[in-house]
């Protein structure tokens, strides 16, 4: 039976371990990567969902008619699911009467990691 050359034996210790740190490495940047696509659909999300939750405010309050709509600042919170998690937004709205016209705005705000975030939105009605 011949015996093998030392160059025909097969992989070394020291080349399978830095084989495999090389392997970990990679692996963690691709995780790294998940993370950071997960947290900006995230965020994403939350902004489409206050501008959906001031859209829906003002949509109801137009729907009232010139004498209904409310021009008094009142603040409420709009729980919302996102991602199957609740998250709450605040609303608050602000209004102005000039003659025969009223002007509401509604504003949703949230927090995430320690950032504000807002979406004003502004209607203006006349009578008439």
């Amino acid at each position: 039976m011949e015996r093998a050359s030392s160059s025909e034996r097969g992989f070394t210790l020291i080349e399978v371990m830095v084989s495999m740190v090389i392997l970990t490495v990679a692996l963690f940047g691709i995780l790294q990567s998940v993370n950071v696509s997960l947290e900006h659909n995230l965020r994403t999300q939350m902004r489409i969902e206050g501008v959906n939750v001031a859209d829906g405010e003002m949509a109801r309050e137009m729907a009232k008619g010139f004498d209904n709509v409310s021009t008094t600042q009142a603040t409420f919170v709009r729980p919302r699911q996102i991602m199957a998690a609740w998250r709450n937004y605040s609303v608050v709205r602000t209004g102005t009467t000039a003659l025969n016209s009223k002007v509401v705005t509604y504003e949703s705000s949230w927090n995430y990691k320690g950032m504000h975030y807002s979406h004003k939105i502004s209607s203006a009605v006349s009578h008439g």
